[in-house]
């Protein structure tokens, strides 16, 4: 009893050394992850206001899109008013119906599979690996060659008889999956790929940004993201045809003209408003301060883990370079048991440190999809703690951007 006791304060007296006295003053409590808001983002939003164009038509939106293609150096960018809805229009572009399984880690958050679910397609869970938090390649490679026949190219599931015609990987906390070799499994599989890099503004595989490597890319900007428009996403692609479907969906399928209201097709009122752009457009201009910052909370974390036995703090793979957007760590088998109690102690402390979200394959709604053995995911469950990351922590940079 008194080890258990002992693991638990030594932990609480990390986030105290680390954060707990470089936090501001006047908070009794130290949050997940909240937005950055500065006087430059009030000012362009007030500049909105005072044009009037506050919905999707207007300057801000089109700008924000700008940026985010100049920034991720992606072909095409459309931006919509959350990262489930980028994720639906997405599958809606690339044809997801009732006949088709949709391959995306249990390990999730979920909206990724609600999304599946908006299209009548069904969500096919798979497992992950520790190394990335993201799809194991090689396990997933094993899993298709036992339940997959093809028949004209398209690859069906054996058991199910229904297609299995896309992947949604993730990647988690901002860390990238193994995307290329995922990329290639794709290939083999004839799926399409619709890469879920909302937590992933400014992580790179390889020095290419997460979102575009697949068919199409998503990103959010959640008010707990690294930067944020209050709620809003955008998808990425570098196919000039389903960008000019992504955009047209999004905005109701509207035909262009001046007055007339014509319509051939069924569609979302997806478009990101310009209020929340416009909040974008100013939260852009620190992107690269934010991945700074969140790069050098990892090294204050890592430190003062470094002397925890059975505690890992999860950092980026060398091939990469992560936003660090949620600062991980990871109990060792030994202590994991001790989860619910560390929670308890540091969120009465005014830590609010999180454990990761419920694997989906466990939510009653999506016990009776088809999955792969889950020894990691739900292993993983067990283990893993997201830490305060908020950019505001660290004390060195109060006054980085006001």
């Amino acid at each position: 009893m008194e080890n258990k006791k002992n693991k638990i304060l030594e932990i609480i007296k990390v986030l105290n050394q680390t954060i707990g006295a470089l936090r501001f003053h006047n908070k009794s409590n130290i949050y997940l992850h909240e937005p950055d808001i500065k006087k430059e983002d009030w000012k362009f939003v007030k500049e909105c206001l005072s044009r009037n164009f506050v919905s999707s038509v207007g300057n801000y939106v089109t700008e924000f899109e700008e940026i985010l293609k100049k920034f991720t150096k992606a072909k095409y960018v459309i931006a919509t008013v959350n990262g489930t809805s980028a994720i639906h229009l997405a599958l809606v572009v690339m044809g997801a119906n009732e006949n088709d399984e949709v391959i995306l880690p249990s390990l999730n958050f979920v909206a990724a599979a609600n999304a599946v679910r908006y299209c009548n397609a069904i969500p096919h869970f798979v497992e992950v690996e520790e190394e990335t938090l993201g799809i194991d390649p090689v396990k997933l490679e094993e899993y298709l060659k036992k339940i997959v026949i093809k028949k004209n190219n398209i690859s069906f599931n054996k058991y199910t008889k229904k297609r299995i015609r896309f992947m949604l990987p993730l990647h988690m906390f901002g860390h990238p999956a193994k995307i290329l070799e995922l990329k290639k499994i794709a290939k083999n599989y004839n799926l399409k790929i619709i890469e879920d890099a909302a937590e992933s503004l400014g992580s790179t595989y390889k020095k290419k940004h997460l979102g575009t490597f697949g068919d199409i890319g998503v990103l959010s900007f959640n008010g707990n993201k690294i930067i944020t428009t209050g709620g809003g996403g955008a998808l990425l692609t570098n196919s000039l045809k389903i960008a000019k479907k992504l955009k047209y969906l999004s905005t109701t399928a509207k035909k262009p003209h001046r007055w007339k209201y014509e319509y051939s097709d069924i569609g979302y009122n997806y478009r990101m408003p310009g209020i929340n752009a416009s909040l974008g457009c100013a939260q852009m201009k620190r992107i690269k301060s934010y991945v700074s910052i969140k790069r050098k909370l990892f090294k204050k974390y890592k430190d003062g883990f470094k002397d925890i036995k059975d505690v890992a703090i999860f950092q980026e793979p060398k091939y990469a370079k992560s936003n660090y957007w949620l600062q991980t760590i990871i109990l060792d088998n030994k202590i994991s048991h001790l989860k619910e109690k560390i929670l308890e102690k540091a969120n009465n402390l005014g830590f609010s440190i999180r454990p990761i979200w419920k694997p989906l394959h466990k939510l009653d709604k999506f016990k009776l999809c088809p999955r792969m053995e889950m020894k990691t995911t739900e292993n993983l469950e067990k283990r893993i703690l997201n830490l305060p990351s908020s950019v505001y922590l660290l004390k060195s940079i109060r006054n980085y951007a006001k």
